[in-house]
């Protein structure tokens, strides 16, 4: 069997090859070495980089997920792997055996970085264990009279249906740009579980105390989250599911296709955690609302929609009856792409398609 230190010896010097082809959402970061990009299992905007000398530790930060040291807990986390797993892919990668592991052993061997200890890990879980529960405490129900700052910023964005209980209002919460503090503001926040329905992390929606977005870089946020705990495959479960729910990238685009379908329906956060979305047992239908995005190099299909269709495809395969349905107007001029929340202001549930026409398709195709 495979251990990690001898594949550590032999993959030493290797690891932005084995990232980028193990796993190539890693590409734009591998490509800005040591410069700030959206974290490719959340998104985001800048909050993700990988370390300086990624060439020899496979090392990666997200400001949010947290820092994996080497290039196994990289693979790991970003492909939700586990161990074993993990040294199977990179020594397959590699085309390693023991016979090549013990002549790179003999040849330079070196001495292994000092890891964090376990009782650190623990602590620095424990730690954002309280973070997460301070936050969540002291946060109010948004028809609290307090929480009117979230009323009028969902009702100018359009949105008039009844708001899910699962959404909460917090009067103050502080906003970091990396570790400066740039002011404190009202928000919306969400739980944020796994794919078993287990608490993950708090997904932030920063506000102004009049109803608008806040002045600040990044308006939505997601709370740092414990190394024990995955946010790979899960969502924001806006309300209890059936064996038929939607889900939608965006938060208020969740809330349109609620308003104008009457379904259940879940939040995603992202096209990335959108495509790796696991739906709980007991569901047979599912309906993915997708933005639909502009393509770009990276994504030529438009990120939203090849998320989708990756998701819809994989659901087949697990026998569960799947859709994609995406905007058919044109994305606006300027705007980098048409989601469903557009649609409901623009056209009203009338621009939506008919659950008995989604699920005459999903029949056919069937």
């Amino acid at each position: 069997m495979i251990e990690k230190d001898e594949v550590i010896e032999v993959a030493d010097g290797q690891w932005e090859s084995i990232l980028a082809n193990l796993a190539p959402d890693l590409i734009p970061a591998i490509d800005r070495q040591g410069r700030h990009v959206p974290c490719p299992v959340h998104g985001g905007k800048d909050g993700f980089r990988v370390f300086k000398d990624v060439k020899l530790t496979g090392g990666t930060v997200c400001n949010t997920c947290g820092i994996h040291h080497d290039g196994i807990s990289t693979l790991m986390w970003i492909n939700d792997w586990t161990f074993r797993e993990t040294l199977e892919e990179i020594a397959g990668f590699l085309g390693i055996g023991s016979r090549q592991i013990e002549s790179r052993r003999a040849a330079r061997p070196r001495p292994s970085a000092p890891a964090p200890t376990i009782g650190d890990e623990v602590e620095a879980n424990n730690e954002i264990k309280r973070k997460l529960n301070r936050v969540w405490l002291g946060s109010i129900e948004i028809s609290d009279p307090r929480a009117e700052p979230a009323r009028l910023y969902l009702a100018r964005r359009g949105l008039s249906v009844s708001i899910p209980e699962t959404l909460r209002f917090h009067p103050s919460l502080a906003y970091f740009d990396g570790k400066e503090k740039v002011g404190e503001f009202p928000a919306i926040i969400a739980m944020v579980t796994g794919k078993d329905g287990e608490p993950v992390t708090i997904h932030r929606t920063y506000l102004t105390k009049d109803g608008r977005k806040a002045p600040v870089e990044s308006p939505k946020k997601l709370m740092a989250y414990p190394s024990d705990r995955k946010i790979v495959g899960g969502c924001i479960r806006l309300m209890d599911g059936s064996s038929t729910i939607a889900v939608a990238e965006g938060l208020e685009t969740a809330l349109a296709v609620q308003e104008a379908m009457d379904l259940p329906v879940w939040c995603s956060v992202n096209a990335l955690m959108l495509e790796n979305f696991c739906p709980p047992e007991g569901v047979e239908r599912v309906l993915v609302f997708a933005d639909k995005d502009r393509p770009t190099k990276q994504h030529p299909g438009g990120h939203g929609q090849e998320a989708a269709r990756n998701l819809v495809q994989r659901l087949w395969k697990l026998g569960i009856k799947a859709s994609a349905i995406v905007p058919s107007g044109a994305i606006p001029e300027g705007e980098k792409s048409l989601d469903w929340l557009d649609v409901l202001n623009q056209f009203g549930s009338d621009g939506f398609p008919s659950l008995s026409s989604v699920e005459s398709a999903q029949r056919k195709a069937a």
